[in-house]
């Protein structure tokens, strides 16, 4: 099972400054993709994280915002990402646009977004999603589906459309503050190109190129 890329390069000529710009640059064309059918949920990355024994667990999350402080996403705090992150703030996110044959991974940190950006995002959440955060006790045990299901029906009847849920204590975003990003576009022959952005102790950035 193999792929022959064959799409155009990446140059260090052609990158931004810094690598927010280059990543709007590439989420711009993702997100063009999407529309014409090519990428699914262009902002879905997957985030990897390890607990305080570095034994290490990935899932896939979307992607809500991103500026030059970082890339941020939105969960329960009691989940195991959150709980991980709690005790080792280095994560790893990857944005696998793969029909267009591109990568961005990213290392960095995370910290917990404040309760005011929280609640200024949960509100633009659609009413179900409002009602999940509160129903799902995310990454715990439970007993069926139904038990499930009943939490969100009684939380339904609670709080009806259009009806304003408050925000759950245990939810909120993480932004992860980039060390790294690197941009991977493929290329024929497996000689793939790889320019990394490396965040200087000034705060200035660097790129340098990788060995496909």
């Amino acid at each position: 099972m193999r792929a022959h890329y064959r799409a155009e390069g990446l140059v260090e000529a052609d990158l931004a400054a810094h690598p927010m710009d280059q990543f709007a640059r590439w989420f711009k064309q993702a997100a063009q993709a999407s529309v014409q059918g090519m990428v699914y949920e262009p902002n879905a990355m997957v985030v990897s994280t390890a607990d305080a024994e570095g034994r290490p667990s990935s899932r896939t999350v979307l992607l809500k915002q991103y500026d030059e402080q970082g890339f941020v996403f939105y969960t329960n705090y009691d989940s195991r990402k959150a709980r991980e992150l709690s005790e080792n703030p280095y994560v790893s996110l990857l944005f696998p646009w793969h029909p267009m044959a591109r990568q961005v991974i990213v290392t960095g940190t995370a910290r917990r977004t404040g309760r005011d950006e929280t609640a200024a995002y949960f509100r633009t959440r659609p009413h179900g999603s409002q009602l999940g955060a509160w129903a799902s006790a995310q990454s715990s045990v439970i007993s069926s589906r139904d038990e499930l299901d009943a939490a969100y029906e009684e939380l339904s009847a609670r709080y009806s459309e259009g009806e304003q849920v408050p925000v759950p204590p245990h939810w909120g975003g993480f932004r992860i503050a980039p060390q790294t990003v690197e941009f991977w576009q493929g290329r024929e022959n497996r000689l793939h190109d790889r320019l990394r952005y490396v965040v200087e102790p000034d705060g200035s950035w660097r790129a340098e190129r990788l060995s496909p």
